[in-house]
């Protein structure tokens, strides 16, 4: 019997690097011995045989504007069909790839549950082993597939629950990560709307900077994941991905480290919001906004149970916490003890003091730098390449090239309400590009001109979604929803909110 290759890190010792980390990081050496890295495209393509998969397919090139869902191509195919369409085939080898040419278009057959994939063939799931991170039972079936050619891409944005574990199985993918503290610096959106997730406005490859000039000081980190490797993203971290091999296939797993019921309940305002807004008959209501993911547009009323059963968990569970009767929740996977607030307890030695935690970055876990994309680190992540210092604690030394600090967090600016407006009509696509700057600028024959048109700009039903359902706004909407639902009917004057 082969023995089973030892791991750099326990079960243990890896679920408490996952609490700790507050910055994107990769995981070296931890799935030695998984069946998964033998999923290959080609592999994969016999397991699934005349399976039909949905692909997405968008134009190569630089618009200096994101490509959203709602703008792709989409075929079914089988993935013997795109594998034969990489290679330059042509034909019936390629099945419905022939109505695309693969030097113009790039395809992702993205987010696919493996769960659904491989029903009939359930031994699969056991190929992934999320237990060696700790989450004792989760493997395959709580994952999905991503397989894509070069250039295939996920537009920016961040999710709202929870953390992401994604292994990297065949080929490279190129992940630009952005702090939550540069939120308003990425220009959220949520049209196309898809629960769960906000998008950026902004091609991150190839800013526009008179639109999103607030987009250059935002702090990105790079890393080029490679065959073997595990990339962690925590929660609310922007993310922008894209394959830079011809074939590239990854297993991404979504995993909840603890309940959150405070985004559910700001997801649910944000649905009902939109969905209202966007269900109405309106001139300008005739975009395709409801992103391909999403099932369909659900009732104001539906869409108001939903909010009500998030207030009422998010209430229930913050009154546990109170009264010290906290029951794990079955989410929760983490094999961590809690006090009797419900707080993860620390571990003492033994005079009793609380010791210490030092996340242990060296050889087997690197943390995803704040660095320049053109630079040698950026571009893969391998023993050899890597330059990091290893302090004699073992946490890395340079600390502003690993993480961000609390003084640039408090630096960072988050969008006053009373802002959203003007930022909008400035980044807007559909309205006259002219900012107060700007005219200073202009020749006096037209600058009064071109201000005058800004000022009378229409305002559309997506400018007035942007504003509403703004990160900052929802949080603030949350709050109140929840102190109304607790008896607390304080009265807010406007300038709190």
């Amino acid at each position: 019997m082969a023995a089973t290759p030892i791991q750099p890190f326990s079960t243990e010792e890896t679920q408490r690097i996952l609490q700790h980390l507050q910055q994107p990081a990769v995981f070296m050496n931890m799935t030695r011995g998984w069946p998964v890295l033998h999923w290959t495209a080609e592999h994969l393509s016999a397991c699934l045989g005349d399976k039909l998969i949905r692909f997405r397919l968008g134009r190569k090139g630089d618009v200096n504007t994101p490509l959203f869902e709602t703008q792709c191509s989409y075929v079914e195919a089988k993935l013997v069909h795109f594998l034969s369409w990489t290679r330059g085939q042509s034909g019936t080898d390629v099945g419905p790839f022939s109505e695309f040419s693969s030097s113009e278009y790039w395809a992702y057959a993205d987010y696919k549950y493996i769960a659904i994939l491989f029903q009939d063939q359930p031994s699969m799931f056991e190929d992934v082993k999320w237990s060696d991170f700790g989450f004792e039972g989760r493997n395959g079936r709580e994952s999905t597939l991503w397989i894509g050619t070069e250039g295939a891409n996920t537009p920016c944005h961040l999710d709202s629950y929870g953390c992401n574990l994604v292994l990297q199985v065949q080929g490279r993918k190129r992940w630009h990560l952005f702090p939550p503290e540069d939120t308003s610096k990425l220009y959220p959106t949520r049209i196309p709307y898809e629960e769960s997730s906000v998008f950026s406005q902004v091609d991150v490859l190839h800013p526009d900077p008179r639109r999103f000039p607030d987009f250059q000081r935002a702090r990105v980190h790079t890393v080029t994941l490679q065959p073997g490797q595990v990339l962690y993203v925590p929660r609310h971290w922007w993310h922008y991905v894209e394959s830079v091999d011809p074939v590239t296939v990854s297993v991404n797993s979504w995993v909840e480290l603890g309940a959150d019921d405070v985004a559910r309940v700001s997801e649910a305002v944000t649905k009902a919001v939109v969905c209202a807004i966007k269900s109405a008959p309106s001139d300008d209501n005739a975009d395709d906004w409801l992103n391909p993911t999403e099932e369909g547009v659900a009732s104001h009323n539906e869409n108001m149970q939903y909010v009500n059963l998030a207030v009422r968990a998010c209430a229930q569970r913050q009154k546990a916490l109170c009264h010290g009767k906290l029951t794990r929740d079955p989410r929760d996977t983490r094999p961590a003890k809690r006090d009797s607030s419900g707080q993860i307890r620390k571990k003492r030695d033994s005079t009793g003091d609380c010791v210490p935690f030092s996340v242990p970055f060296g050889p087997h876990l690197i943390s995803v730098r704040c660095q320049q994309e053109d630079s040698p680190e950026a571009r893969e992540v391998t023993p050899k390449d890597l330059r990091f210092k290893s302090s004699r604690n073992g946490a890395c030394a340079s600390q502003e090239d690993c993480t961000v600090s609390s003084e640039a967090a408090g630096r960072s600016e988050a969008a006053p309400a009373v802002r959203l407006q003007q930022e909008r009509r400035e980044r807007s696509p559909d309205l006259t590009q002219c900012r107060a700057r700007d005219c200073a600028d202009e020749t006096p024959e037209n600058s009064s001109e071109d201000c005058e048109v800004s000022r009378h700009a229409i305002i559309t039903t997506n400018d007035l979604l942007d504003c509403l359902v703004h990160p900052d706004i929802i949080a603030r909407v949350t709050e109140l929803l929840l102190e109304r639902h607790a008896g607390s009917h304080r009265t807010t004057a406007p300038s709190q909110l």
